[in-house]
């Protein structure tokens, strides 16, 4: 030791202080490799993301004595869908076009930030929440995340920034996205810290462009790697998108999507990292984009260092379904046959659970590929992968049976396609029919569960125009098809079948599970109810109602001063309990009853809909849905006449559904009138084409 004269010596005490500032900064850069505790740092807690808290303090035992330990409403009344962080008893928390921290003992705040520095041309002309990084189309983000004593934020133009922890000041920020940014680009999912380098992923929000994986240096926002999920022609995956002869479709790829919605996983020892693909584009547009079009709707591992693509899994080929892996997947530990593995969970749309060895992207669990539906208008893949004797956290086909009335035809073949001459057809697995979508999910450990939510439900396979890049159907009556519902469940992870589920309300909102080392699960509903249930049974075992509906941002747990704390954003505010709060519960809100389109004042009703098609990059584009009343719903006085005109193409003949009256027989542009005396709802369909409904009111 370098002992002069009664002190240590300058080189020695330099050497020292660069030693230990280097542990420090080792020890924060495999932060992300700890389960969350006393702080919660990334959108999952960790970089598996399995969404669960190692505090034990709250317990089924006494979790009946948490309460509100202080709440806070957000500005503009902005909601979200943001997991709150929290390190050193400092939460930061993103909602509209705020960034928040606050004092995580109190609620009170330390410092508000901007997106103004980023991204100042844009900031004037965004409304609340398009600033900040959202998912699913929904203009809020899933969070910020924290490293090295930075917060970092993806925001909506594709910008990604940097901010100092302690004071908000913005240290860099980087475009990672197209320039000038095309509408549409964003950094949906949170970017993600590990070992000095921050990874991020530019989402396309369904508009045609492709979407990328980016590694930029933490420090200085300098660009290290990037990925592009669709590739170029020659690269390898290419040929699964039209070949370069077809003249029409030969640079679709270009479009092709792949959008990356959620945030990335780690496994620093194998140098791994994970991202699920969304959907292709056009998204229905199957007839464009003949083969199975990699890289979308996969999962894709990719070297830490090089962003070299390691290994790939498609869960859907050729998706026309929006059917991809909507819901942040999860890497977890496991034994199969005796022998420990390295896993990786992604669920796909429709419920059903795929389970990866997470170093190789092979199955842990069989997974077999099934023959399914086909149209060859669209060009679809002959067969689909499906888990072996797994459970899907939706009701099978067959559940729908006998709730399905004519004229409306089920179809259990599989991945229905839409049909451009068949109109009644439904089915599960229609464009976001029954979908497990947004929410994330949780894993315990403790149980071996995987935890999750989502809506079974029913939709029409149709497609109105031939045009691929066009969108949307018109506004049917609600209630022609079985209503929705919602499902909780649990997963086994040793055998992909289910342990233990809870039907719901088909409105469950956005607020995924949390499980805790206590032995609970919690999450938000959207009813405005916080609540907690057994992870091992089910059981519901403590309700909350916040008195604010719309439950968005999922749960996560953390400490302060020895108290253990659940924190969840519902509604416009954020909520933090614990053991023996004194805020209690607030009067829930009535409930909103959804009927669909509303009675409209009118004096005729045609036999055809004009259809505007989302945008989505591709400018404005129009269908004639032939098979849809405009308005779908009307409203005349009694004594009135109403005139039924026939403004499409083919013949309709009107007649009450209780055979009462009729419009008769009207060809193309033909009208007749009807009149009403008597007040009251009356529906009626189309002879020919008895799946087009319609309701008129008659006031007194």
């Amino acid at each position: 030791m370098n002992w002069t004269g009664g002190r240590w010596t300058a080189a020695w005490m330099v050497s020292s202080a660069l030693s230990l500032s280097m542990v420090v900064m080792a020890q924060t850069q495999e932060e992300g490799k700890r389960p969350p505790g006393k702080d919660w740092t990334y959108f999952g807690g960790d970089w598996t993301n399995q969404r669960h808290s190692t505090l034990t303090q709250i317990t089924p035992a006494n979790v009946k004595t948490l309460a509100g330990a202080w709440t806070m409403r957000f500005d503009q009344n902005a909601s979200t869908r943001a997991t709150p962080m929290v390190k050193n008893g400092v939460m930061f928390v993103s909602a509209g076009s705020r960034l928040y921290a606050l004092d995580a003992k109190t609620g009170e705040r330390k410092w508000v930030w901007r997106p103004d520095e980023a991204a100042p041309e844009r900031l004037e002309a965004a409304s609340i929440g398009d600033l900040l990084n959202s998912g699913f189309g929904i203009p809020n983000p899933p969070g910020v995340s924290l490293g090295d004593g930075k917060v970092f934020v993806g925001l909506m133009d594709g910008h990604v920034a940097a901010l100092d922890q302690a004071t908000g000041k913005m240290l860099w920020s980087t475009q990672i996205g197209f320039t000038p940014p095309k509408t549409g680009q964003a950094v949906s999912g949170t970017p993600a810290y590990a070992r000095g380098v921050l990874f991020a992923a530019l989402a396309n929000g369904d508009w045609a462009f492709r979407g990328k994986v980016v590694a930029l240096d933490a420090n200085t926002g300098k660009l290290l790697w990037e990925f592009w999920t669709i590739p170029g022609p020659g690269e390898p995956g290419s040929d699964t998108w039209p070949a370069q002869r077809d003249p029409k479709y030969k640079d679709i790829w270009k479009q092709g999507g792949a959008g990356i919605w959620h945030p990335p996983t780690f496994d620093a020892d194998l140098g791994l990292v994970y991202v699920n693909t969304g959907n292709a584009v056009p998204m229905f547009g199957g007839m464009a984009r003949k083969g199975d079009n990699l890289y979308t709707a996969s999962i894709l591992a990719l070297d830490m260092k090089t962003g070299k693509l390691r290994w790939h899994y498609q869960v859907v080929h050729h998706d026309l379904w929006d059917a991809d892996i909507a819901i942040p997947h999860i890497l977890y530990d496991t034994q199969i046959n005796g022998k420990p593995r390295k896993g990786l969970a992604a669920m796909r749309a429709d419920g059903f659970l795929f389970l990866l060895d997470r170093e190789t992207g092979k199955p842990l669990l069989p997974i077999e590929e099934k023959r399914v539906t086909q149209n060859a208008d669209f060009h679809t893949a002959p067969t689909q992968p499906f888990p072996s004797n797994a459970d899907s956290l939706q009701p099978p086909c067959s559940f729908w049976q006998d709730k399905v009335k004519e004229p409306f035809v089920l179809d259990c073949g599989g991945f229905t396609p839409p049909y451009l001459d068949q109109h009644n057809v439904v089915s599960p697995w229609t464009p976001i029919a029954g979908t497990n979508r947004v929410t994330p999910m949780s894993y315990s450990p403790q149980t071996g569960y995987f935890y999750a939510q989502g809506v079974a439900a029913l939709g029409r396979a149709r497609q109105i125009t031939t045009d691929p890049w066009f969108r949307g159907n018109a506004a049917m009556l609600n209630d022609l098809l079985p209503p929705p519902i919602g499902i909780l469940a649990a997963i086994d992870s040793r055998t992909n079948k289910i342990a233990w589920k809870t039907d719901m309300p088909a409105n469950l909102g956005t607020s995924g599970p949390l499980t805790t080392a206590g032995g609970l699960m919690f999450r938000g509903d959207a009813s405005g109810a916080v609540e907690a249930y057994d992870a091992k049974t089910g059981d519901k075992l403590w309700t909350f109602h916040t008195g604010q509906r719309g439950a968005r941002g999922p749960a996560m747990s953390y400490e302060v001063d020895g108290e253990q704390c659940i924190a969840v954003a519902m509604g416009t505010s954020l909520w933090s309990f614990k053991l023996g709060g004194t805020l209690p519960p607030r009067p829930e809100p009535p409930a909103v009853t959804n009927r669909g389109p509303q009675a409209e004042p009118a004096a005729m009703i045609e036999t055809a809909t004009l259809v505007q098609s989302a945008d989505r990059g591709v400018g404005r584009r129009f269908a004639l849905d032939e098979h849809a009343f405009n308005p779908v719903r009307a409203r005349i006085k009694a004594g009135d006449y109403i005139t039924f005109m026939n403004n499409g193409t083919i013949t309709h003949t009107i007649t009450g559904l209780d055979g009462s009256w009729t419009a008769g027989s009207l060809k193309t542009a033909e009208s007749n009138q009807v009149k009403f005396d008597k007040a009251g709802t009356y529906r009626y369909a189309c002879k020919e084409h008895p799946w087009a409904v319609g309701e008129l009111t008659v006031t007194p």
